[in-house]
């Protein structure tokens, strides 16, 4: 009997250690190289989404914040097919680990800047993405462009043709040339639970808005029904 209670405790006391030890949090970044994204603004881009990953209150969030690991995936995106995986399922666990994937995102060479903007196919690449990544009790899809879809289908096909269930898109609007995009982020591009807009006035504030976006993804902080932040007007 008494071993059995033994046995019983140890059960008990490693439950929620493994629970600790699991994963929380998969994020996939989502970039647009699109035509409309200069090579001044690709370069904004990936500078500001490394700047913005090393970030002190960004790795406290990853290594100090709730229980369970991160699991970081980055790729870009711009026609139907021209999709291209930056930096593949990548634990950050550790200081070293996010060191490797900031090193990583700042030698990004871009993949295409002559496609258009097709948002659809590129959400149906992150979901596929998530399907294959690692078991975690958040699945979230970060995109990030400057531009609305205009070339084969959108979001909301992809919603409804891609492994989307319990998955969270979030959007990271660039405000420039198109009026629209904000509208189009807004109504056609969140998807799921607690799904929010960060907005940058440019691609030189795509670094700050980056920042503020990853640490609220990773904290999940929710603050409301499919809110925006950032500057307006």
């Amino acid at each position: 009997m008494v071993r059995v209670w033994a046995v019983f405790l140890a059960l008990f006391m490693a439950g929620p250690t493994s629970a600790q030890q699991g994963c929380r949090l998969a994020l996939v970044l989502a970039l647009d190289v699109s035509s409309s994204v200069d090579a001044t603004e690709y370069d904004l881009q990936r500078v500001g989404l490394a700047a913005a990953l090393d970030a002190p209150e960004v790795r406290h969030a990853i290594l100090r914040g709730a229980p369970g690991d991160v699991a970081l995936a980055v790729y870009e995106w711009s026609g139907f097919y021209q999709h291209k995986l930056q930096l593949d399922w990548t634990v950050l666990n550790s200081d070293a680990a996010i060191n490797a994937a900031v090193a990583a995102l700042a030698g990004m060479e871009r993949s295409h800047d002559d496609f258009p903007t097709s948002m659809g196919p590129a959400l149906g690449y992150g979901a596929t993405l998530l399907s294959q990544g690692p078991a975690c009790a958040r699945r979230v899809i970060d995109v990030s462009g400057d531009g609305v879809n205009n070339y084969r289908y959108g979001p909301r096909e992809a919603y409804r043709h891609f492994p989307m269930g319990g998955v969270t898109v979030n959007g990271l609007v660039i405000l420039g040339d198109d009026p629209s995009v904000l509208g189009f982020y807004g109504t056609e591009v969140l998807h799921g639970p607690g799904a929010f807009l960060v907005v940058a006035n440019g691609f030189d504030e795509f670094r700050e808005a980056m920042t503020r976006k990853l640490y609220r993804e990773i904290n999940d902080i929710i603050l409301g029904g499919r809110p925006v932040s950032g500057p307006r007007g």
